[in-house]
């Protein structure tokens, strides 16, 4: 257990809320995060962390007690204040919207210039992330995780008037998989104006808590935050003991929200989307030129071991558009709104990393994992692997641009 001190606050660059849910297989190997925010904070004054930890950990209780933890870091200390509670339920959109708002009020108080938020847990790309083991949601969904920022934003606005305008700035998924389109659309619809993410499965701790430094140091340079996020993501190795060491992840991203962007990339979509729809309504050659589009993109989970796990439709959207826009057999109009989605989409990504020699996946091709998925599925047994505990297309954006259509007449 890290010593505790009380610690004055004073003006920061960055308040960040690190909202861990260890009531889960990763309750002892995603704690790294925890002492990577204490870390990070020693060497960064101007930061400070906002902690939720939901954990049977040995720590300010015995080992195997589930509870959650709740405090701050600054200045390499944990806050003289920690409250210790039942445990809350992680997976639930209520508790991730009392989180929001208490990393928007402490955020208040340090008179931060910027506030984000770093899930950590296990992620499903459009089925949802953060999953509890003792929980009535189970997983929460992609929408639900967006609409609860948005909930914590409104909540602080309604009890605060005098800091109405602060809003969540970015958001860090340390999670597997949600680098993905319909995300990005979600949180940019509930105001948030990064996110920073993988693609594909993560291995924990993931994602460092130093990237909270990089955001810190770069504000108001977006590129410029977005590469440093991605290169300290990147260049992390953990320690496996006698098999080695591992990086975090095979690709990561960090997506730009723009409102304009997503409203962009979401007509193209649905214009790419109804465009597909009506070529393979009317013509069997166009409808099997596109299957053989979509099964010539890999989708995530590309491992060698990780053939039983579902995610195998979550395709790289820029890659599969491009094939697409790049295929003869398919009409002019087609090819055209392929070229127009992929290049929306593209327009989204300020910073992207992949590994060429990913030792832990079977140092399998990530080469054209480069910015969001998409859910494409070639067959039925890829449109919902999960359902219902993970519903790939129960999610807002997938109904909007018309995918369900689409499925139905290619899968």
């Amino acid at each position: 257990m890290v010593g505790s001190v009380s610690t004055e606050r004073t003006s920061r660059a960055l308040e960040f809320g690190l909202y861990r849910d260890g009531d889960n297989n990763l309750d002892d190997i995603q704690a790294a995060t925890i002492a990577q925010a204490v870390q990070t904070s020693r060497h960064d004054s101007s930061i400070e962390f906002t902690v939720e930890d939901t954990t049977a950990r040995r720590g300010f209780e015995p080992a195997h007690v589930l509870r959650t933890e709740s405090y701050t870091i600054a200045g390499g200390a944990i806050s003289k204040h920690v409250a210790v509670d039942e445990p809350h339920d992680m997976s639930a959109r209520a508790e991730l919207t009392k989180f929001v708002d208490r990393v928007l009020d402490d955020a208040e108080r340090s008179n931060a210039k910027a506030t984000w938020i770093d899930l950590v847990d296990h992620g499903g790309g459009d089925g949802g992330g953060l999953q509890s083991t003792h929980s009535a949601e189970g997983i929460m969904r992609e929408d639900d995780i967006a609409g609860a920022i948005a909930d914590g934003v409104a909540l602080h606005a309604k009890e605060h008037p005098e800091d109405a305008t602060r809003k969540v700035d970015g958001v860090v998924a340390n999670q597997c998989l949600m680098a993905t389109v319909g995300f990005s659309s979600a949180l940019s619809h509930a105001g948030v104006e990064y996110l920073a993410a993988s693609p594909e499965t993560m291995l924990a701790p993931g994602v460092p808590s130093g990237v909270a430094h990089d955001i810190a140091a770069h504000l108001g340079d977006p590129r410029a935050m977005a590469k440093a996020v991605v290169d300290t993501t990147m260049d992390e190795t953990y320690d496996a003991g006698g098999i080695g060491s591992f990086g975090p992840a095979a690709a990561f991203d960090v997506i730009d929200l723009d409102p304009t962007k997503a409203a962009d990339v979401a007509a193209a979509v649905r214009g790419l989307d109804s465009t597909l729809t009506a070529a393979a309504s009317a013509d069997p050659s166009a409808r099997a030129a596109i299957r053989a589009d979509g099964k010539a993109i890999d989708g995530m989970v590309r491992f060698p071991d990780g053939s039983g796990l579902p995610w195998r439709a979550d395709r790289p959207a820029i890659a599969l558009y491009q094939t697409f826009a790049e295929d003869a057999r398919l009409s002019a109009g087609v090819r055209a709104a392929a070229l127009h989605a992929a290049n929306a989409i593209a327009d989204t990504v300020l910073a992207h990393r992949e590994s060429d020699d990913f030792a832990p996946f079977g140092d399998a091709d990530y080469s054209n994992a480069y910015g969001p998925t998409v859910h494409f599925p070639v067959n039925r047994k890829q449109v919902d692997t999960w359902a219902p505990q993970i519903s790939e297309t129960d999610n807002a954006f997938y109904k909007s641009v018309g995918a369900a259509d689409l499925t139905k007449v290619i899968a």
